[in-house]
């Protein structure tokens, strides 16, 4: 069954980070909707550099629906408007308490996560400005890191983005797919794998 993917996007939003996710995932057969949660309803706005993006419907149009990952973008602004919707908080509430994969880049970490308490005890790590939001003792300086207990996926930022949105693969479907994706891109070494799926 092909993977669901719920990819918010805002006002603010960190544009790289958005559409970096979008466009690995979708390269993965992934069913990938991007639902904004713009408090007018907007499906069209500005991103944090001011590079348009276009939702293909609203948080409260797919509230009830089960996405296999919901993936947060970072941006200042972006997250902040993520922090106080109410729609967005509860549905990543419900994906923690299902145990499906959440993943959060940059701010997002920090200003959605952390501020609402949704994961106690669950290392991450996030931008190097917001990383004081986090405990020290749960915090990581790996670019992207994975808590297995909470199937919580974080990230540090816009040059971090393809590492973070090649885990997501990983997480959701195996090494093999994540070769298979990685490979044709030209990526970084490290992001290469091999025929048996094991990281060179």
């Amino acid at each position: 069954m092909t993977k669901r993917i719920l990819v918010p996007i805002a006002p603010g939003t960190e544009e790289m980070e958005a559409i970096t996710v979008i466009d690995i995932l979708t390269r993965a057969g992934y069913q990938v909707t991007v639902a904004s949660a713009d408090f007018n309803g907007s499906l069209t706005m500005k991103a944090s550099r001011g590079v348009t993006l276009t939702a293909d419907c609203t948080l409260v149009d797919i509230a009830d629906e089960e996405f296999d990952a919901v993936v947060l973008s970072g941006g200042v602004g972006g997250a902040e408007v993520f922090r106080d919707s109410t729609v967005l908080i509860e549905i990543v509430r419900q994906q923690k308490y299902d145990g499906r994969l959440v993943a959060a880049i940059c701010a997002a970490p920090a200003i959605v996560l952390q501020h609402h308490d949704l994961f106690p005890g669950a290392i991450m790590t996030c931008h190097p400005n917001f990383q004081d939001q986090i405990p020290a003792d749960l915090l990581r300086a790996r670019r992207v890191t994975y808590d297995v207990l909470n199937n919580l996926l974080t990230s540090q930022g816009p040059g971090s983005a393809l590492e973070f949105a090649i885990e997501i693969i990983i997480q959701l479907s195996g090494k093999e797919l994540a070769r298979q994706v990685a490979e044709p891109m030209v990526v970084l070494p490290q992001l290469q794998y091999d025929k048996l799926g094991e990281e060179q």
